[in-house]
């Protein structure tokens, strides 16, 4: 395109046309350039224009809506909100002869963050015997900073990821009188009330969970190397965080804060259950006392009875001590008939046991096969599992007799001959092929 013989005459639409399809001539000479060095570097038998994906922090901050897959429409806001106050907006000087047609609603969500300074003036009694009596502070107040401003805290630094300093210059932009130990003693001071409930939810969850899957990871605490422990399900989650990863530790957990060490039944059967000897057994069983407040007792216990001395193979302290904590979880009701779902981790096999359906699968995986029929047998049975799990999970959605039978029999929708190693035996160990998880 030639330009034209005075600019000066063009007027300001015209320009900007004219500076667009120059732009757009511009962009695609530089992509057909890009796309001539591509096939030269391919001709030379160089790699290209490497292929570079976007990250998957540029996706999470995509706007919703622009992966260009349609969604659903959402439900009415409306039915969603508490209406906590009621305006009525009058028409100032309707014309004369108009009539009143009621009133159209206008919802408005609206937030309000402002400082607040209560004075609780206590009343003071003097007793005929001279004492003084304060009246107590109400439900909530521990401190000079009330619970909503040590909710407003907790949630900026844990789920808004919001620092000290800028917590206290935030907080002093609102009026609040703070410094930043106080911040401080804030975030860590007096938290009983967090780990009381997180003890509570365990116990609920142990105490009544037909199923609970568990895994524990690398974690640090206080500056040091640590393994963090999660427990739960569909209905629950809890974490830990110790120095161990051992069964010990896992029983110790599975206590739910429980300190006691008790010999009753299920403590005698997994000290059999791991070899322990005859003899230390017979010690346990005939010595009156079953029940121990806490370690320091048991371990006074286990040398009083000349266990501690013993150094046989298995360690009878050890499997004596894991089978006290058995024993202490069975005798508070937790995990009655309980499975335990995990990735096959030594730690995490006590009682009745599964496998996740990945890891039961994964075993399958990682046999060796040399032949074609090895291979297509294989192939085979990690297809059946997974035809099978999801005739557990329609059936889970909507259970009738037919698919109860069938998933009772181990088939599946296949119409494939079985080979003999039946895949619902995959999930095996005591699992229960109607989890969720397993």
């Amino acid at each position: 395109m030639s330009p034209p013989d005075d600019l000066d005459l063009l007027s300001h639409a015209e320009l900007k046309g004219l500076v667009v399809k120059q732009w757009e001539q511009i962009v695609e000479l530089q992509r057909m350039v890009a796309a001539l060095r591509d096939e030269i570097a391919r001709l030379k038998g160089g790699p290209g224009r490497p292929n570079l994906k976007p990250s998957g922090m540029e996706r999470g901050t995509e706007p919703a809506g622009s992966s260009g897959k349609r969604k659903r429409p959402r439900g009415s806001t409306r039915s969603k909100l508490t209406i906590d106050e009621e305006r009525t907006v009058t028409v100032v000087a309707p014309p004369r002869g108009s009539r009143f047609k009621g009133y159209a609603s206008f919802v408005v969500q609206d937030l309000v963050i402002r400082a607040r300074v209560v004075n609780f003036r206590r009343e003071r009694w003097q007793t005929a015997d001279g004492e003084v009596m304060t009246a107590p502070l109400p439900a909530g107040i521990d401190g000079h900073f009330g619970p909503e401003l040590r909710r407003f805290v907790l949630a900026q630094y844990h789920q808004g990821q919001m620092t000290a300093p800028r917590l206290v210059t935030l907080l002093r932009s609102l009026g609040i009188f703070i410094s930043k130990r106080q911040v401080i003693r804030l975030l860590i001071a007096s938290q009983d009330g967090f780990l009381t409930e997180a003890r509570d939810v365990l116990r609920a969850g142990l105490s009544r969970a037909a199923w609970i899957t568990v895994d524990d990871t690398g974690a640090r605490h206080k500056a040091a190397n640590g393994f963090c422990t999660q427990m739960g399900n569909a209905h629950f989650a809890w974490f830990g965080t110790t120095g161990s990863k051992s069964r010990l530790n896992f029983l110790e957990l599975l206590r739910a804060g429980y300190d006691d060490y008790v010999v009753n039944a299920a403590a005698l059967a997994y000290m059999r259950e791991r070899a322990l000897a005859a003899g230390v057994i017979a010690r346990l069983v005939e010595h009156p006392d079953r029940h121990f407040c806490d370690r320091k007792a048991w371990n006074a216990h286990l040398d009083a009875l000349g266990i501690t001395a013993l150094k046989v193979n298995p360690d009878p302290v050890l499997i004596a001590t894991e089978g006290a904590l058995w024993g202490s979880v069975k005798a508070h009701g937790l995990l009655p008939d309980t499975v335990i779902v995990s990735d096959d981790a030594g730690q995490f096999k006590i009682g009745s046991h599964g496998l996740c359906w990945v890891h039961a699968e994964r075993l399958v995986h990682k046999l060796d096969t040399f032949t074609d029929d090895n291979r297509a047998a294989q192939a085979t049975v990690r297809a059946l599992i997974w035809e099978f799990y999801a005739d557990l999970k329609a059936y889970r959605c909507a259970p009738t007799r037919q698919p109860r039978l069938r998933c009772g029999r181990g088939s599946t929708t296949s119409s494939r001959a079985r080979p003999v190693s039946s895949p619902s035996t995959a999930c095996s160990r005591g699992s229960t092929p109607t989890s969720p998880n397993c």
